[in-house]
């Protein structure tokens, strides 16, 4: 991975990637493993901090073997352990066919960095301290590339490619110059969390908590939960991911993540006094909540696109997803003569993303509505926690895990309900 320093000769590419996160790095993989000249701008220097819980479900497992990235030495869990209700359950990941039977954890200071060195390996041009500011327009209005700053000194410069993949994340800049706004139909979440150190972080589960008081779920924090993620290094990712923001009753997230780790057991050392880095924040973007996911050139993946699974808040999983679609799409586009055939393979993009997620996403925003009730929350933890199949079976369904029409009867019943239901 390099610096800034580049001739105007070599701001050329077949494809500019916008962030080097997971959904700009698999895009950037998966494109040079098609044989195409990409350049991945990003605005921070490796290694560099992301808020997130690290943890990577066994749909991430997947993803990053698919890219061949070696994740041996990796702490694995073999499930959830989940608080509610005051019961305590443990449920291992499933067994099936399409999905390993176990997640990993991984600070996104070093997942980043490893995805990114990965990309680079694989021949993409990653570059850091480049600060994209604006799409480039030709003049029929198509981005034809984008313009950016480079360096520390913020030199001005243009970066020109056919297409362009925006993995931004939340922020989007690309599409909101295109006028790709966020729906405001659609929810968006918000996350704090830092790391502690723990006793704990060698656990093999990872604790999920909706007992956010002492009085159980709380009506000033749902719909959400809290998280403790053992990091196998002496410490543990502890955090509160408020899953929609707009049924919220106005706590301020760091204070429920606080007034829930008082409630802990004070050997764990989840407390302020065992904290190693500051307490950070950051949006989910859910449910395909800016869109089209193409429009005039450019494609949008992860964040930047609102993949983030409503229902739990994962988001690396659908990040190096919609990184390999969107790297798929523009090969293809790219092999096609310009004009109309190309552009027809370029809007496909967003109804293969909307076949892929909206029907879950409908579910899930559905089961998120659920959660907005305390009561609710409070009633089915208390009795659904006491019958581990129950909470397997709801593991499965908030974490998109299944084998569809090939497998058991529950996943079978799933994809009946999941073709039931309307995309978003």
């Amino acid at each position: 991975m390099r610096g800034p320093e580049v001739d105007d000769g070599d701001r050329r590419a077949d494809v500019l990637v916008v962030g080097a996160g997971p959904a700009g790095s698999s895009a950037a993989w998966h494109l040079a493993r098609a044989g195409l000249d990409v350049a991945v701008l990003e605005k921070a220097r490796f290694p560099r901090e992301k808020v997130c819980g690290d943890g990577l479900t066994p749909r991430g497992v997947t993803a990053l073997a698919d890219m061949g990235v070696d994740t041996v030495g990796w702490v694995r869990h073999k499930g959830l352990r989940v608080t509610g209700g005051g019961q305590v359950t443990e449920v291992d990941w499933p067994t099936l066919q399409r999905w390993p039977s176990y997640s990993l954890v991984r600070s996104r200071r070093d997942l980043d960095a490893g995805l990114a060195a990965h990309a680079a390996a694989a021949g993409a041009r990653v570059l850091c301290e480049v600060t994209v500011t604006g799409p480039l327009l030709d003049d029929a209005g198509r981005v034809a590339g984008v313009h950016a700053e480079e360096g520390s000194d913020r030199t001005p410069a243009t970066w020109r490619a056919p297409l362009v993949v925006s993995a931004e994340g939340l922020s989007g800049r690309l599409g909101k110059a295109l006028g790709l706004v966020r729906r405001e139909d659609r929810p968006l979440g918000v996350a704090v969390r830092r790391y502690v150190s723990s006793p704990r972080t060698d656990d093999e589960y990872l604790d999920i908590s909706f007992d956010l008081s002492p009085a159980g779920p709380s009506a000033d924090s749902m719909p959400g939960y809290g998280w403790a993620f053992g990091m196998g290094d002496g410490t543990s990712n502890v955090g509160f991911g408020l899953l929609d923001t707009r049924r919220g009753t106005g706590a301020e997230p760091r204070t429920v993540l606080r007034e829930w780790l008082a409630t802990l057991p004070p050997e764990w050392q989840f407390g302020e006094e065992h904290a190693v880095t500051p307490l950070r924040g950051a949006g989910l973007p859910m449910a395909l909540h800016r869109g089209p996911a193409y429009t005039r050139g450019l494609l949008l993946a992860g964040d930047a696109a609102g993949t983030v699974n409503p229902v739990n808040g994962e988001g690396i999983s659908y990040a190096l997803e919609t990184g390999r679609m969107a790297a798929e799409t523009a090969a293809e586009a790219l092999a096609a003569p310009e004009g109309p055939r190309r552009e027809a393979v370029l809007r496909r993009y967003p109804a293969r993303l909307r076949e892929e997620y909206g029907r879950h996403h409908r579910l899930a925003t559905g089961l998120l509505a659920l959660m907005a009730r305390p009561d609710l929350v409070r009633f089915a933890t208390a009795h659904g926690l006491k019958r581990p199949a129950l909470v397997a079976a709801a593991l499965r369904l908030m974490g998109n895990l299944s084998d569809g029409r090939d497998g058991d009867r529950f996943d079978r019943a799933v994809a009946v309900l999941t073709r039931l239901a309307p995309a978003v």
